[in-house]
This record gives C-alpha cells, sequence and structure tokens, in this order.
C-alpha cells in the first residue's frame, strides 16, 4: 500500500498543495488564504512547515510600501502531492472493491 504523507495530509496544507499543484505559477499569500480557508496567522505557519519540508518555495516582493508573498510547489513537492494523491485513491479504490461473504 502507498504510504501517507503527514505532512500534507493536514486539510488546510492538501488544499494550499493542490492549489500549487493546479496552477504552474506561483499563488499570492491572499489566494492561498481564501482557497485554504485559514487565518492569516494560521496560513503563514502552515506555509513555514511546508517550507521547512522543502515542499514550497517563498518569495517577497515590494510593491509601494507593502510586501507580497508569493508561494510555489518545488519539485519535490510536486512529486510528495502526487504520491500523496496516489495514497488517498488507493484507500478510495480499497473501500469501494466488492467484499467476499464471509470476509
Amino acid at each position: 500500500m502507498k504510504q501517507c504523507h503527514e505532512v500534507i495530509h493536514q486539510q488546510h496544507r492538501l488544499r494550499i498543495v493542490a492549489a500549487l499543484d493546479s496552477d504552474p505559477e506561483p499563488l499570492d499569500f491572499a489566494t492561498l488564504k481564501a482557497i485554504s480557508g485559514a487565518t492569516d496567522g494560521n496560513l503563514g505557519a502552515h506555509l513555514l512547515t511546508l517550507e521547512k519540508a522543502g515542499l514550497i518555495s517563498i518569495s517577497k516582493e515590494m510593491i509601494g510600501r507593502r510586501t507580497r508573498t508569493w508561494v510555489s510547489l518545488t519539485a519535490e513537492g510536486r512529486l510528495a502531492f502526487r504520491e500523496h494523491v496516489a495514497f488517498l485513491e488507493d484507500i478510495i479504490q480499497t473501500s469501494h472493491k466488492p467484499r467476499e461473504i464471509g470476509s
């Protein structure tokens, strides 16, 4: 059976990584906040966890006097996400197999 990726598995981080995987361009903090449903502080903590695990990269740019945070998936992050999706699909497929009587 395929393995669960413990860092990605948490629901907010799963939403973040899924959003990053679906878009080839980096996503900004506000977009990820809306997608994940997390608060600013909660999202920041999840991004830090993902960054420490090497799954995302974070860059910042100054726009006027404000800083804009951009997040992108690393190659390692993309691979980890795809493996985690395969893990979830394996669970779903296994749970939908007909069971034999007496099993």
